[in-house]
């Protein structure tokens, strides 16, 4: 049987970002393992047929943590003999692409999420964060899947690879069918959560998905809240701090706000695509991004879309159309736009429907799943 080793830094990616390939993966014939950090998400993966391996990698670099994650995963991959190995995840992905090459993997496969250099970076860290991107494509990896265009077009013209057929754009996608099927809901749904939290329907609710950290903008996000014009604004802040995260000192901070009856934090919860159907406005004011799957989900539940002006998050909104973009660090910039948007009803449901369509027109999760497989089926067809 042909085998496949899927490896990221914590469960949480594995089974809420990478569940429908594996899945798919496992349908079309491939024996397929994971190999993550443990947390609450173990027994989700197992669930889905999956063959889940407790190998520990920290999110940040720390040499000796890093030396025995690169390991471990060696170890792994020589008891496994994978025809491939895939990896997520900025770290993960370096130190998996190691031990893989080490283990003599026949096809390393590397999707860049989002690289991890971006514009507002120094020209120091750039380079640095550049090179390291460049030179892993270039002696670690067999393939390089991108989601955003702006990615494919960045790795393709440096040559990441040494083989520039094998940069692929594989875009980003959700279950349009199911979960984030905006007709399947009852306007109920939108009625009960309103209520749950005390939001009339005069109120416009503007909704943050995201790791509660400071490169997703949180704290931008928040402190625009005090510089409305408007007073019948709800924020509602879904996500948590997942473990391993670096940045506590952002959550902490978040406790200043956490008495004001306006901001609404649910913590990390499964009903997602219901909160999105009871709002109005998604707020992404993120400082780095590959192609945000909460823009998409927020789209395909009829909600304008505020972010911020970075690869990704750009390709995705279409300015003045299904939504606004804005720079980094801009609390009044999503203040004005939030005011606009509630006294401009029109334009608010215009860039509604319009992200709507966005969103079923581009982004089915379906062709992003079949690209990956027709890379996966080639390589171990031969």
């Amino acid at each position: 049987m042909k085998k496949i080793v899927q490896v990221s830094a914590i469960d949480m990616t594995m089974n809420n970002f990478l569940a429908p390939l594996n899945k798919a993966s496992k349908e079309s014939g491939f024996e397929v393992h994971t190999a993550c950090s443990p947390g609450n998400y173990v027994d989700e993966i197992k669930k889905d047929g999956l063959i889940f391996h407790d190998i520990k990698i920290d999110r940040k670099i720390s040499p000796l943590s890093n030396l025995k994650s690169i390991y471990k995963l060696y170890t792994l991959f020589k008891a496994i003999n994978p025809d491939i190995v895939h990896v997520h995840t900025p770290v993960a992905a370096v130190l998996g692409r190691i031990a893989a090459k080490l283990a003599r993997v026949p096809t390393i496969i590397y999707t860049a999420h989002g690289f991890y250099f971006h514009d507002d970076m120094n020209e120091k860290d750039y380079k640095f964060y550049f090179n390291i991107e460049k030179y892993m494509g270039r002696y670690f990896t067999d393939f390089i899947f991108t989601q955003s265009i702006e990615d494919h077009e960045i790795a393709k013209s440096n040559n990441f690879l040494k083989n520039k057929s094998n940069h692929i754009h594989i875009s980003n996608g959700i279950d349009l069918d199911k979960k984030f099927n905006y007709e399947s809901l009852s306007p109920k749904v939108r009625e009960d959560i309103r209520n749950l939290h005390s939001i009339s329907e005069e109120d416009i609710v503007v909704t943050f998905i995201g790791r509660l950290v400071e490169e997703k903008g949180i704290l931008d996000f928040l402190e625009s809240i005090e510089l409305l014009e408007s007073n019948n604004i709800k924020y509602i802040i879904i996500g948590s701090l997942p473990p391993g995260e670096r940045d506590t000192e952002t959550f902490n901070k978040l406790k200043n706000f956490e008495d004001n009856p306006n901001v609404i934090f649910t913590g990390q919860i499964e009903n997602v695509n219901e909160y999105l159907y009871a709002s109005d406005v998604f707020c992404l004011p993120s400082y780095r991004e590959g192609m945000p799957r909460s823009i998409i989900e927020a789209m395909s539940m009829k909600n304008a879309v505020l972010a911020t002006n970075i690869r990704g998050s750009r390709e995705e909104v279409v300015k003045n159309e299904t939504g606004f973009l804005f720079e980094i660090n801009d609390s009044q910039a999503i203040a004005s736009y939030i005011d606009k948007l509630n006294s401009d009803r029109a334009l608010l449901t215009k860039m509604q429907e319009n992200g709507y369509e966005r969103a079923h027109k581009l982004y089915n999760e379906k062709d992003v799943v079949e690209k990956q497989l027709e890379i996966f089926n080639l390589v171990t067809n031969k």
